[in-house]
């Protein structure tokens, strides 16, 4: 896969998992895709572990306190691959046969024709976001969509804060200081921390914007004005 014309896109298994498998934003997702592909666009997708991998680690965690963070790890590692086959087997037609774990081995993906790849999570310690922004190293690609439920970032919780702001664009610097820099299993933020200090590091550009609007998703692949929050170095 070459990396002109490529987009690498983070999917949020909260997206493709909220609770249920949602068929009907897959189907839409899907269909927009398929037609990017046509005008010869190419994609790399990540998929994320989401609420099943959270569900999976909070179980385990109950039933054994004990429980390390290695072992929590791995059962969200296997929610993203398992979330990576499904997305994998709707794009069968224009996907590669074979879904990366390791952002380090992408020999084969160099040589692949296919529009389309498809990676998950790799090992204890590391988020797909992470995974994500290594690939991007790899790759060529300066910019990564990090499509997730949230329509911007916001200086602190919307939810538990009706002052919140939202932020369209961000240094790494000051998204660094807000979020810290520690990775736990499940951790619920916009872009992880170890992840977040990769791509300072590489200079690279986060998109985060709500994956579940997917006309916004369009003009932002379409080179247009989008609605979502942009992380870069200043």
């Amino acid at each position: 896969m070459k990396r002109e014309n490529t987009f690498i896109i983070n999917l949020g298994g909260s997206l493709i998992v909220p609770d249920q498998i949602d068929v009907k934003l897959l189907t839409e997702f899907r269909n927009l895709i398929v037609e990017c592909i046509a005008k010869g666009q190419k994609f790399v997708f990540i998929t994320g572990g989401g609420r099943t991998a959270r569900k999976y680690q909070n179980a385990a965690g109950e039933i054994d306190p004990e429980l390390s963070d290695e072992d929590k790890d791995w059962l969200g590692i296997h929610a993203t691959r398992l979330n990576g086959h499904l997305i994998r087997t709707i794009f069968k037609k224009y996907a590669y046969a074979r879904i990366n774990t390791n952002p380090h081995d992408l020999e084969d993906f160099y040589q692949s024709k296919d529009p389309i790849m498809i990676a998950a999570g790799w090992r204890p310690g590391f988020s797909t976001d992470y995974d994500t922004t290594l690939l991007a190293r790899y790759l060529g690609i300066k910019k990564i969509v990090n499509l997730s439920n949230i329509d911007y970032i916001y200086d602190k919780d919307p939810k538990k804060f009706p002052d919140a702001k939202k932020l369209e664009e961000i240094s790494w610097k000051d998204f660094r200081a807000m979020f810290g820099g520690e990775w736990e299993p499940g951790m619920n933020a916009p872009f992880d921390p170890v992840a977040s200090e990769l791509a300072e590091h590489e200079n690279l550009e986060v998109v985060t914007m709500n994956g579940r609007n997917l006309e916004n998703l369009r003009r932002y692949l379409g080179d247009e004005k989008f609605e979502g929050s942009v992380i870069r170095n200043d």
